[in-house]
């Protein structure tokens, strides 16, 4: 193993894992906007135990999005230094813009969120609570724009081997970018969907919560089955503009090796064996012409298959081809899922039924799923590009040696086995545990007001049983 694979295979696992908590956040910060604006209107206790109970979920959450955020950046400067100098002039900006106006406003008024309960007005930590809402969205607007532009640059100059940035409103605003970020922003929030109705079931299976319950199964239930159908088309018209800009990475995702005979179209592959060394398929399982439906919305349209380009200009077949059909499969599931709990619920008996309840509480990690094989399908279908078509990968690498990165690997999957070990154990702690009654704000001894505790999850000390 080299320098340059070892630091894809590094940049790969800190991807994989620090995804999944800002995404979650993302979601559990507007749900949390969502609770307390119930408990203002309604002043029903339960939405106030809905909020203390999240509210803890999401300090863990954020604070565990943080630390592995914060390897990513130093990564551009070990790993990818080549990266930094051919272009960190146009990402380098936009990642201190999601710092200057995201970062900031969120850590401004997260500890009023957390900490301010029984400090300041409810209407104030009202707006606190959204405003941190307000800023994991601007955080995942800038993320993924810098994202888009390595995808689709636009608004660039190469000068001297150096890419500069020639109209900020291109770069921010590249081709791919308002598709990329709708299909994020629907993939975070319906993660968490996912997460706050498994919850819900499983506090229902076993009849503790049950008041709470119901209204978490039943708020997820109401918002997948509005929410997925959008996804869905989103991520249509996504797909439509990556064959447009990315046609390499479409005939990855499709499996698609050769044209056949004109008028014949291109078949939907539901199951394949890609051989990369044959240019093949083997053990296909195909609807004839639906992939033309889908993809260019005709019967007998085309696209450009893999063996259009040399080898050396394809992305990996095999990982893009099973991820997608992993985020996809899992939508199609998540779907029908709702839609059944959504009919349930409207003949009225969603809530006496174990086995929609089980369903949830199993489906609980599929949004976490797909939105990881989605970011595989994004990031090892633009290889060999890190920026598509302007830099190679194995051009934007360091001059680090290999046995640099794989030390420095190692003490990432050692740091990251600590981290998700620990925060994974307490996020599980806290959600057995449960909303707790709060019947008033918390108080001090002597009458005088305290701020919630938003990490304690339990009862008894962390080192506790």
């Amino acid at each position: 193993m080299d320098a340059l694979l070892l630091s894809r295979i590094q940049f790969g696992f800190v991807i994989s894992f620090h995804v999944l908590f800002p995404a979650f956040t993302i979601g559990t910060a507007n749900w949390l906007a969502f609770l307390e604006w119930r408990w203002l209107r309604t002043g029903n206790p339960v939405w106030r135990e809905l909020f203390f109970f999240w509210q803890k979920i999401f300090a863990v959450s954020f604070g565990m999005g943080v630390v592995t955020g914060i390897v990513m950046s130093f990564q551009f400067g070990t790993n990818w230094s080549e990266l930094s100098r051919v272009a960190g002039s146009v990402i380098g900006p936009l990642l201190s813009y999601e710092v200057l106006t995201a970062f900031f406003l969120e850590s401004s008024f997260l500890g009023v969120m957390l900490f301010g309960w029984g400090r300041v007005s409810p209407r104030l930590h009202f707006l606190c609570t959204c405003l941190v809402a307000l800023g994991t969205l601007i955080s995942t607007f800038w993320i993924l724009s810098s994202n888009s532009w390595m995808q689709t640059p636009a608004g660039y100059r190469m000068v001297d081997g150096i890419l500069h940035p020639q109209n900020w409103w291109h770069v921010v605003f590249n081709p791919s970018f308002p598709y990329r970020l709708a299909h994020m922003a629907l993939g975070a929030f319906i993660t968490t969907c996912f997460v706050v109705g498994g919850l819900g079931g499983w506090y229902l299976r076993r009849g503790v919560h049950v008041e709470a319950a119901a209204r978490m199964l039943k708020l997820a239930v109401a918002f997948a089955a509005i929410t997925l159908p959008l996804q869905i088309l989103v991520g249509d018209q996504h797909g439509l503009n990556t064959l447009q800009h990315q046609p390499m990475k479409v005939a990855a995702m499709e499996g698609h090796w050769r044209n056949g005979a004109p008028g014949a179209g291109v078949p939907l592959l539901l199951f394949a064996l890609p051989d990369e060394n044959a240019e093949r398929n083997a053990m296909e399982v195909a609807i004839p012409r639906l992939g033309s439906l889908i993809l260019t919305h005709s019967r007998d349209g085309t696209i450009a298959p893999l063996t259009a380009v040399a080898a050396t200009d394809r992305p990996p077949v095999t990982p893009v081809f099973y991820a997608f059909r992993v985020m996809v499969g899992l939508g199609v599931l998540m779907l029908l899922l709702a839609w059944v709990s959504a009919f349930a619920w409207w003949r009225g008996w969603l809530l006496q039924s174990p086995w929609l309840q089980r369903a949830w509480n199993l489906m609980l990690p599929a949004g976490f799923i797909a939105l990881v094989s989605g970011w595989f399908v994004t990031e090892i279908g633009r290889q060999p590009w890190v920026v598509y078509g302007v830099l190679r990968t194995a051009d934007a690498v360091g001059p680090q040696t290999a046995w640099m990165t794989a030390l420095s690997l190692t003490v990432y999957v050692l740091a990251y086995a600590f981290v998700f070990g620990w925060g994974i154990w307490y996020l599980v702690k806290i959600a057995r545990t449960g909303p707790n009654p709060h019947e008033r704000p918390p108080e001090m001894e002597g009458g005088e007001r305290t701020p919630a505790r938003p990490i304690s999850g339990v009862d008894e000390p962390l080192e506790g049983g």
